[in-house]
C-alpha cells in the first residue's frame, strides 16, 4: 500500500510479527527502561542529598503525568485505527501533531501553577524549565510511538529504543556523579530527559527503516476529530490505570516531605517493573482483540497467563532480593523501603487481573464500566497509602496491596462474567 506523498507503508497485516513476540519485546524493553533507572537512582542517591533526590523524583511523577494526560489516548486510537485497515501514516500524522501540541501546553501549565501553588519546591531555573519540556513533549511521544509500533506488529522494537535512551541517562548521571557531587535538581532532571530523548528520536528512526514511515505532524481537524472520538475514552482509561502511582511520589514530597517520595519511589519503581508485565501485555491483548475479535477469550487467557508468567519471576526477584537491591541506594533506603517494596511487589496478581479486564473492556468498547472501576480503585488506593504516610513506606504498601487485592477479586468476578458472555455471542 502506498502512503500520502509517495511514502510507502506495508499494511499492518503484512508486517505484524506474533503477538508472544510482540509482548516479549515490549516487556525486555521496558526491563532494560528500568534496570537503567534504577541505575540511575543509584548513582543519583550517592550523587546529592535525599532532598535533591526527593525533589528530582517529584518532578519526573510530574512530568509522567503530563504524559499521560496529554497523550489523548492518541496510542489506543493508533491501534484502532490501523487495526480497522486504516492508512498507518494518516493516522500516525495526526496522532503526533496532537500529543506534541498537548505535551507542550500541559508541562507549561504544569510549571506556572507549581510556580504560583508551590514556590517552595519549585524551581524557576530556565534550565529545569527548558528540560521539563522537552521530557514532557519526548515522553508522550514514546508512549505514541510505542503503541504505533504495536499496532504495525514491530512490538519488540522496544528493546533497543528503551537500552540506547536508558544507557544515556545512566550514563550522563555517572558522569555527573564523578565531577560534580552534590548536584542539583535541575541537573539530574537533564540527565533523565537525555534518556527519553534519545528513545523518541531512536523510536522515529525504526518507524521510518522498520515500515517505510516519515513523521509529518498534521493538525488537520478532519484526522484529528476521529483519532480522539477513539482515543479519549481509552485514555481516561488509561489513567485510572497510571495516575495512582504517578500522584502519590507528588504529594508525598508537597504535602508530606521531600525524604518520603524519596524513600516510596524506589520501591515503587522497582515494583512496577513487575507490574510493566501485565501492563504491555494488555496493549498487545488490545491490539489483538480489535483485529481478531473472535478469539477475545483465547487471547485473554493467553495474555493472563503470560502476564503472571513474565511479571510473577520479576515479583518473586523483587522479593528475595529486596534489601540487597535498596541497599544499592544507601542503607537508609534498605531500612525505610525493603518490606515496601517486597509487598507492592506481591500486588503483581492483582495488577494482572485488572489489566487483562481493562483489555476485554477496551476490546469491547465497555469503556465507561471500566472507567468507573477504576476512578473507585485508584482513589482508594491513593487515599488509603496518603492516610498512613507517616508511619513509613511500609504501612502505606499494606494499604496499597490490601485494596489493590479487594479490588482485583471484584474485577476478576466482572471478567469471568464478560468473557463467558463473549464466549456465547461468537458461537
Amino acid at each position: 500500500m502506498k502512503a500520502e506523498r509517495g511514502t510507502a507503508v506495508p499494511d499492518a497485516s503484512t508486517v505484524r510479527h506474533s503477538a508472544l513476540r510482540s509482548s516479549l519485546g515490549l516487556v525486555l524493553g521496558k526491563a532494560a527502561q528500568t534496570g537503567a533507572g534504577f541505575a540511575f537512582w543509584v548513582v543519583a542517591a550517592r550523587a546529592t542529598s535525599d532532598r535533591e533526590v526527593g525533589l528530582t523524583t517529584a518532578a519526573v511523577s510530574a512530568v509522567m503525568i503530563c504524559t499521560q494526560l496529554a497523550v489523548l489516548g492518541a496510542g489506543s486510537a493508533v491501534i484502532v485505527s490501523v487495526g480497522r485497515g486504516e492508512p498507518p501514516s494518516r493516522v500516525l500524522d495526526a496522532a503526533f501533531a496532537i500529543v506534541g501540541v498537548a505535551g507542550t501546553g500541559l508541562a507549561l501549565g504544569y510549571l506556572v501553577l507549581q510556580s504560583a501553588v508551590a514556590p517552595d519546591t519549585a524551581s524557576a531555573s530556565v534550565l529545569f524549565w527548558l528540560t521539563f519540556l522537552v521530557a514532557a513533549v519526548t515522553g508522550t511521544l514514546v508512549i505514541v510511538l510505542d503503541q504505533a509500533l504495536v499496532a504495525l506488529g514491530r512490538g519488540a522494537s522496544a528493546t533497543l529504543r528503551y537500552a540506547l535512551g536508558g544507557g544515556v541517562s545512566l550514563g550522563a548521571a555517572a558522569l555527573v556523579a564523578w565531577r560534580a557531587h552534590g548536584a542539583s535538581a535541575d541537573v539530574l532532571m537533564v540527565c533523565w530527559t537525555l534518556g527519553t530523548t534519545v528513545a523518541c528520536v531512536v523510536g522515529a528512526v525504526q518507524l521510518r527503516r522498520l515500515v517505510g514511515y516519515r513523521p509529518r505532524p498534521s493538525l488537520r481537524l478532519a484526522r484529528g476529530r476521529p483519532l480522539l472520538a477513539v482515543g479519549l475514552p481509552n485514555q481516561l482509561l488509561t489513567l485510572t490505570e497510571r495516575a495512582p502511582g504517578l500522584l502519590l511520589p507528588l504529594l508525598l514530597a508537597h504535602t508530606v516531605a521531600p525524604e518520603a517520595a524519596a524513600y516510596w519511589y524506589p520501591a515503587w519503581m522497582m515494583a512496577w517493573a513487575a507490574y510493566t508485565a501485565p501492563m504491555l501485555i494488555g496493549i498487545v491483548q488490545f491490539s489483538e482483540g480489535v483485529r481478531d475479535p473472535d478469539r477475545l477469550v483465547s487471547t485473554t487467557w493467553a495474555g493472563l497467563r503470560w502476564s503472571l508468567a513474565v511479571g510473577g519471576l520479576a515479583a518473586v526477584i523483587l522479593v528475595v532480593l529486596a534489601r540487597p537491591l535498596l541497599s544499592l541506594l544507601g542503607e537508609r533506603y534498605a531500612d525505610s523501603s525493603a518490606d515496601a517494596l517486597r509487598l507492592l511487589a506481591a500486588g503483581l496478581v492483582g495488577y494482572a487481573v485488572l489489566q487483562a479486564y481493562n483489555a476485554v473492556c477496551r476490546a469491547r468498547g465497555r469503556y465507561a464500566e471500566a472507567i468507573v472501576v477504576g476512578v473507585t480503585l485508584g482513589t482508594a488506593l491513593c487515599v488509603s497509602a496518603l492516610s498512613v504516610a507517616d508511619r513509613g513506606a511500609t504501612a502505606m504498601a499494606l494499604a496499597w496491596l490490601v485494596v489493590l487485592s479487594i479490588g482485583a477479586a471484584g474485577v476478576g468476578l466482572r471478567l469471568l462474567a464478560v468473557l463467558r458472555r463473549v464466549r456465547k455471542d461468537t458461537r
